[in-house]
């Protein structure tokens, strides 16, 4: 992805997904869940991939995940999904977490970044060609 400003929403940009984390995603001193917000990220990765492959994919990597800064219950969460690269059956996808904290204060910050590759599967669940690009 291209960079951003890690303290503001990528300007020009909608994010594919938004989610409000609620108490029972997060431990006794009220962070989130790593694992909530790692199943979160997938999804959102998910999106343009199944859209490229223009059906079913599977996850079969996730080459990186950074946790930038805690995630609270009541942060509106943005993510930001970007393919970078595409093979012949797979699909690279980044995605950037923001949260917005006490929207009231308009106070952003980068959260999580993250990158996952997925492949195009059949409907067998094996490996499939990715469809070519139509204009």
């Amino acid at each position: 992805m291209t960079k951003t400003n890690d303290n503001a929403l990528p300007e020009g940009k909608m994010p594919v997904l938004r989610m409000l984390p609620m108490p029972s995603d997060a431990n006794v001193y009220g962070d989130v869940f790593g694992g909530w917000i790692m199943s979160q990220v997938d999804i959102a990765g998910s999106l343009p991939a199944t859209r490229r492959a223009n059906g079913r994919v599977a996850t079969i990597a996730v080459n990186s995940f950074l946790f930038k800064n805690p995630v609270f219950v009541g942060d509106l969460l943005s993510f930001y999904a970007e393919i970078v690269k595409v093979g012949n059956t797979s699909i690279t996808v980044n995605v950037e977490v923001f949260a917005e904290r006490n929207r009231l204060q308009a106070d952003t910050v980068k959260v999580t970044e993250a990158t996952l590759t997925y492949v195009a599967t059949g409907a067998d669940r094996k490996p499939r060609q990715l469809p070519p690009l139509t204009e």
